[in-house]
């Protein structure tokens, strides 16, 4: 089984520093699992990790994809499995560092998404009754049909949404039920997985003051670069958090203010949304930073637990 390490956890809870610092002493390579960071352009509001940060270590699936393009669970499949090769090739370790839980999911346990062959003209017409009705009206279908996945999807993120209708309307079972199924494999890699958190209220402050970070470092001018370049907020890459709420300030819908409150607001809920994704996974390890003093005391523990797996030989690569 070939080795595999992931570092995961809610959004803010400091996972790029530490990842750096990990790639260094076991000889990995990073692949992102960030729905968003894939996108060229997208910069401040994906707090994407830039080149000078990245310590020399080689990074996949960021900044290799244009905005108009889609970027889904199983193109993130496909391009992860691609990027693992690579590192492999090299006598490297792949390190997963991101939060969408799914993408992880898919990759470790190679959970098949075959099943598409979807009824284009049900979709069409789950697309416009999103368009007349609004992204609440498809989530309240899908909590009649699959309540499980209408816990886990945001009503927001329509394209999973309507995936997990086209599921039922095709099969007559839940994609949830599908997807729980999909989980009971067994993995091909001999991984760890580690969910870096904060406690609830610490966390939250990281997200406020990132988020008014991201306003004072340019986001509204980012957003507006990329509507002047013809990109617009049906796209896939616009449905994230800090895009789509910032197109609607520029359509004069809401203030600065209230803009960067319901940013906040959004990905409070997001975070918490990932943590409860997180803390159902099988084989994770829990790192709750308030447990240790110091970031090189967190990182100790995980080498340990490297190691105890047989992933890392004990043998620090490069001086920390």
């Amino acid at each position: 089984m070939k080795p595999m390490i992931i570092l995961t956890g809610p959004t803010a809870a400091g996972k790029t520093e530490l990842s750096i610092k990990l790639a260094e002493a076991v000889g990995g390579e990073i692949i992102s699992a960030d729905s968003m960071q894939v996108y060229k352009k997208m910069n401040i509001g994906t707090a994407k990790i830039m080149p000078e940060e990245m310590d020399g270590i080689p990074h996949y699936l960021v900044d290799e994809l244009e905005p108009d393009e889609e970027f889904h669970v199983v193109r993130f499949q496909q391009m992860a499995k691609r990027a693992a090769e690579k590192i492999y090739e090299k006598g490297k370790i792949p390190i997963v560092v991101g939060g969408t839980g799914f993408y992880i999911q898919a990759l470790l346990y190679d959970i098949d998404f075959s099943e598409e062959d979807a009824d284009r003209g049900y979709r069409d017409r789950l697309k416009k009754l999103a368009e007349e009705k609004g992204n609440g009206y498809l989530h309240r279908m899908l909590a009649e049909v699959d309540p499980e996945s209408a816990q886990a999807v945001h009503e927001n993120n329509i394209k999973r949404v309507i995936r997990a209708l086209e599921f039922y309307e095709k099969t007559g079972t839940k994609i949830s039920m599908h997807n729980e199924q999909e989980r009971t494999k067994e993995s091909r890699y001999n991984f760890v997985y580690f969910v870096l958190t904060h406690e609830r209220k610490i966390l939250y402050d990281r997200i406020n003051q990132r988020v008014d970070r991201m306003i004072e470092a340019g986001l509204i001018d980012e957003v507006r670069q990329l509507a002047c370049e013809g990109y617009t907020k049906d796209m896939v890459s616009m449905q994230g958090i800090g895009y789509k709420e910032v197109f609607d300030y520029l359509e004069g819908k809401q203030d600065l203010a209230e803009t960067a409150e319901r940013i906040k607001k959004d990905t409070r809920h997001f975070a918490k949304r990932q943590l409860t994704w997180f803390r159902r996974e099988k084989e994770v390890t829990m790192i709750n930073r308030q447990d240790y003093r110091m970031e090189d005391e967190i990182l100790a523990f995980m080498l340990e637990k490297i190691r105890e797996k047989g992933i890392w030989d004990g043998s620090v690569k490069r001086i920390l």
